[in-house]
């Protein structure tokens, strides 16, 4: 659910570095992973580096804060006692020209210094894995996660024309119609919010098709660029390779029934495997992991795609599972209840007060409240996951706070106006203070409980409401499928929240994360766990370390691998370089892509598992356990 690059926005707009990204150390990576050669060039004047520092730091605090208002202003408040007219004028190259030429050339200068003391050949690991003789293999089909899909205006109407074929999210245009045209842009790019589809007027988004679609964020901001490239290296192209799009802001059933996405992700697979004769290599990210899981369920049922349950063990060889939310992501509640989350909270005075000329909190609430695919990754299985008010199975020894209470209300003269939520208690809360049409939207779309027996999991594959959750349904009757669970540990993301009541008149919502509360393992209202910066660990890994394991969830005996990667940053890289564990920046890491090509050549039995976090330890502290022992 993040912005991508709304985490080095955030540390620009601050004017300096944020806490450290691990609260522990962290086991060093398998020697089979990938490495990065020394720099050869390191700068060790020390007044250089001083002057250069000063330089750097200047440079970000005028452009966090010009490019931040825009980027994201997705996520920040408005009053109606700010206004900037002016705005209505910009442009980006306007924005250019009333820059000084000097501040222009210094931040070129830098940029370009720290692209060569940071840049590593976004090739080299398909080169090394050519020349031990690695070659194209399966054919492989990509799902990007939520957000990192252009989505592109076809409207013809009056109010769309000046719109059409322009990308109004993952583009510069999207910058430019949120600062000049605002109003348009929320209509064009909320759903309806009753029937969860296009909105009315004739306005029409659609996914962007093609490796377009999600390889850069925006000019610049790759997300599965170096992913392509490295396949490209090893014999893909577009023959045997394709990216699935889709429209992530709708509900999984309705990206069926407007866009037929499901019907074309099958044709899609099995074309793949007719003209190759191979089986197929699904790469999945974030959300697209849960978008894959929901697929499983729709292609085997005869009301869906009606394969039958021999039909992914039929074309599919492997599934790479790369950051995948297959439990939700705990940041998606507050986004809906009060249109916040951690990259807000930690903002300060200044960058707040510039952000809040664009979208208030209750239009960024709004925003995503009409956005029901958000809402697939509200957190799944409840209290027996996530823990109770006292005790969370991820708490660690002294911890002053634990996680199970996670909407924590501050008390206010004496007295609270609300008591602490559990996970549970929270989604109860946030369907009684939400609008009847968003809470329709979600309870028709989605299920978050726990199946405890093989009869409840058997009779939940008839109800597409429960697809897309791994706790009420089992993995495909593939018993020669191939699971391998990718994913980042060791930066910090977040856990629960603390909230207090709203103090602004302006504002319809009446609470907002307490910001000025700090202390202890609470950074501005926020608590923070182990994760990969946007989505927990127990969502990250408790499915592929335990829970399908167990035989209700997983009857056929699908093999599952799992390799964790610690982050461990290049501090002089934006993006971390090639040993990042972000959500995001890890589809660059160069170990990853090392994975995923050997997997794609058929070598995937070459990959050893990899677990250095303490998943396997949290996974047993949760009450979910084989039917016999339930019973």
């Amino acid at each position: 659910m993040e912005v991508p690059g709304m985490s080095s926005i955030r540390r620009r707009l601050l004017g300096g570095n944020t806490p450290s990204d691990s609260s522990r150390e962290t086991t060093p990576p398998k020697a089979e992973e990938v490495r990065l050669a020394p720099v050869s060039k390191i700068i060790t004047d020390s007044s250089h580096k001083t002057k250069t520092r000063k330089r750097r730091n200047g440079l970000i605090f005028v452009l966090g804060g010009l490019f931040g208002i825009v980027v994201a202003g997705f996520f920040a408040g408005r009053s109606d006692l700010i206004d900037f007219p002016e705005f209505s004028e910009l442009s980006m190259d306007s924005l250019m020209d009333v820059l000084p030429a000097s501040f222009v050339k210094n931040a070129r200068d830098l940029a370009q210094g720290e692209r060569e003391a940071v840049n590593y050949d976004s090739f080299s690991v398909g080169l090394k894995l050519m020349a031990q003789g690695v070659k194209a293999h399966h054919p492989v089909i990509m799902v990007p996660g939520v957000i990192s899909t252009g989505l592109e205006s076809w409207g013809t109407t009056n109010s769309s024309r000046q719109y059409f074929r322009k990308r109004l999210w993952g583009s510069w245009s999207m910058m430019r119609a949120l600062v000049t045209d605002k109003e348009g842009w929320k209509r064009h790019i909320m759903l309806d919010k009753n029937t969860g589809m296009d909105p009315p007027g004739g306005i029409k988004l659609r996914a962007a098709q093609g490796f377009d679609a999600a390889d850069f964020f925006i000019t610049g901001y790759w997300i599965w660029s170096k992913i392509l490239e490295n396949l490209a290296t090893i014999g893909y192209d577009p023959t045997n390779s394709f990216t699935a799009a889709y429209d992530w802001r709708l509900s999984y059933a309705n990206l069926e029934v407007r866009d037929q996405y499901f019907t074309r992700l099958k044709m899609y697979i099995e074309m793949a495997y007719q003209v190759a004769d191979k089986k197929v290599v699904l790469i999945s990210h974030s959300m697209g992991s849960q978008v894959l899981f929901y697929f499983f369920h729709w292609v085997a049922v005869a009301d869906g795609g009606g394969g039958g349950d021999s039909w992914v063990d039929d074309h599919v060889d492997s599934w790479i599972n790369i950051s995948g939310c297959m439990l939700g992501a705990l940041k998606g509640l507050p986004a809906v209840l009060s249109g916040e989350m951690k990259d807000t909270a930690q903002l300060n005075a200044f960058a707040v007060y510039g952000l809040e000329s664009f979208l208030s909190r209750e239009e960024r609430a709004e925003i995503f409240r009409a956005m029901p695919g958000i809402s697939s990754m509200l957190p799944i299985g409840g209290d027996t996951i996530w823990g109770n008010s006292t005790w969370a199975p991820d708490d660690l020894p002294g911890q002053n706070v634990s996680y199970g209470p996670f909407l924590n209300f501050k008390y206010q003269n004496g007295t609270s106006f609300a008591r602490n939520y559990t996970v549970t208690e929270s989604l109860e809360y946030l369907f009684n203070v939400t609008e009847p049409w968003f809470v329709n939207q979600i309870k028709r779309s989605y299920s978050n409980g726990i199946a405890h027996t093989t009869a409840e999991v058997d009779a939940n594959e008839k109800d597409p409401r429960k697809w897309i959750n791994p706790l009420e349904t089992r993995l495909p009757l593939a018993p020669n499928l191939k699971i391998y669970c990718f994913y980042g540990i060791g930066k910090p993301a977040e856990r629960s929240y603390f909230y207090r009541k709203s103090d602004s008149p302006l504002s319809n919502l009446n609470i907002t994360i307490d910001t000025a509360l700090t202390q202890g393992n609470i950074n501005h209202g926020v608590v923070l766990g182990e994760g990969d910066g946007t989505v927990n660990l127990l969502s990250l890994g408790y499915m592929c370390n335990k829970g399908w394991n167990l035989h209700r969830y997983n009857p056929a005996g699908v093999k599952v691998k799992v390799y964790e990667m610690p982050h461990e940053p290049d501090r002089f890289s934006p993006r971390g370089g090639p040993n990042t564990g972000d959500h995001v920046d890890i589809l660059g890491r160069q170990s990853l892509n090392d994975l995923i090509l050997r997997v794609a050549a058929g070598r995937g039995d070459e990959i050893g598992e990899n677990v250095v976090s303490d998943i396997v330890k949290y996974s047993e502290r949760v009450e979910v356990r084989e039917e016999e022992e339930w019973l």
